[in-house]
């Protein structure tokens, strides 16, 4: 019993990649993390191969940043306690919860390149905003004790 539908994968290299036609362009799709400053991340051409190693290089800061902004976010304390404007705050955390998934997503994509220097600066910047602003390190110990809410959002999960 045939399942497929008529429909044959595209073979697999022996690099780990997959090539598919895209008209007169034939692109290829890693299945295995790679190195190399050679890569798209999250647009079509991006970083491209232009500048040298320099447009890589700021799409790697850009990937650091986002994860580290995810982090912040995650961790923020940035609608005010008590008051009135329930509505209001809820509206505000609504939102904040929305630019903090839409930020992860596009981290997540960005991994999904398969490049190993896209992987460690997405590690990199999600251990070093948790480490300024969701661990121990620069609280108070008053703020560690405490039960109170320690940001606007609940943790991320699955």
């Amino acid at each position: 019993m045939n399942h497929d539908h008529g429909m044959a994968a595209p073979p697999l290299s022996m690099n780990g990649t997959s090539g598919m036609h895209n008209g007169k362009k034939m692109m290829m799709m890693h299945m295995t993390f790679f190195w190399g400053k050679d890569a798209e991340i999250l647009f079509s051409g991006w970083p491209g191969r232009r500048l040298g190693g320099g447009m890589y290089a700021l799409a790697l800061i850009f990937i650091f940043f986002l994860a580290f902004l995810v982090e912040w976010i995650s961790h923020s304390r940035l609608i005010k306690p008590g008051g009135a404007h329930n509505v209001w705050a809820g509206v505000v955390q609504s939102l904040l919860h929305a630019v903090r998934v839409g930020l992860a997503y596009l981290v997540m994509l960005a991994v999904m390149s398969f490049n190993g220097g896209v992987f460690l600066m997405a590690i990199a910047g999600h251990m070093l905003g948790f480490l300024l602003f969701g661990s121990r390190v620069f609280k108070r110990n008053m703020d560690i004790l405490s039960s109170e809410k320690t940001s606007d959002l609940p943790p991320m999960s699955c």
